[in-house]
């Protein structure tokens, strides 16, 4: 995907269009090609997880660096809420971060504040280096474009980030109220039942909170199913599942109907 073919607008100036953003996720495969074969195959957005992988700096920088030229955009996955994890995600060269667990409207705050240059933040200051793909050029109006464009994404994956959803999504700064599925139905001591009212119930809460505030609302979908399902609830940035699930799905289908050539 160029940015020809995406007329050079980011995924934030996408959402506040109106369109239904779609990307995925890389857990597994940390090859130069996934973000490029991802932006391929229509990804607009690739999030490159460091939460439940063991991917150092210097894995999720050169995964990073691979996609940007692509024009869909890299995100990271951090691991913590810490201030270190952040910028550095940021400094590598992300577009944008994405914060697991996240329970108050201070700890989001605290995320925008650290993802952030001044006055907005206090994200610390280096140029010409990866973040800006080594461009020394007008460092303050880098500054305000990337203040406007850099993507935050808050985890809603608890009872406490379920209860606080409303306050979370009035924080300036923060874009995308992301539904943590597995953990949030763990939390609610409903594991795994997705079909759940009560889980159910917790989905409309995010989108409408997203929907009050002029946020948007987040999930990864394992089928076009769910997808719909979520589109239809007001979800409006969706991660079509991840790169093993993905391949292993796609394999499984292709090896069960080559076996079927002769039963």
């Amino acid at each position: 995907m160029s940015d020809t073919e995406t007329g050079g607008r980011t995924v934030k100036q996408e959402l506040r269009s109106g369109k239904l953003v779609v990307g995925t996720f890389v857990f597994e495969f940390a090859t130069n090609g996934i973000g490029r074969l991802a932006a391929g195959a229509g990804a607009r957005f690739v999030i490159y997880d460091a939460e439940h992988t063991g991917w150092g700096w210097e894995t999720l920088g050169r995964l990073v660096a691979t996609t940007t030229s692509t024009g869909s955009e890299p995100y990271i996955r951090v691991p913590t809420t810490d201030r270190s994890a952040i910028s550095r995600a940021l400094d590598v060269g992300a577009r944008g971060v994405m914060v697991p667990m996240v329970e108050s409207a201070e700890q989001a705050a605290a995320i925008v504040t650290w993802a952030k240059y001044p006055p907005d933040g206090i994200r610390g200051a280096a140029f010409g280096v990866a973040h800006d793909n080594y461009d020394r050029g007008d460092n303050v109006a880098y500054m305000r474009w990337t203040n406007a464009e850099t993507m935050i994404f808050t985890q809603i994956e608890t009872v406490d980030g379920l209860a606080a959803v409303d306050k979370i999504a009035a924080v300036d700064g923060v874009d995308v109220l992301w539904v943590g599925h597995y953990d949030l139905t763990n939390s609610m001591g409903i594991p795994g039942k997705f079909d759940h009212p009560d889980y159910l119930g917790a989905l409309d809460r995010v989108t409408e909170a997203a929907r009050s505030h002029g946020k948007h609302a987040g999930f990864m979908a394992g089928s076009r199913d769910e997808a719909a399902m979520l589109v239809e609830r007001g979800f409006s940035i969706l991660a079509y599942g991840g790169d093993l699930w993905v391949y292993q799905d796609a394999l499984r289908d292709g090896i069960r109907e080559v076996r079927a050539l002769r039963p």
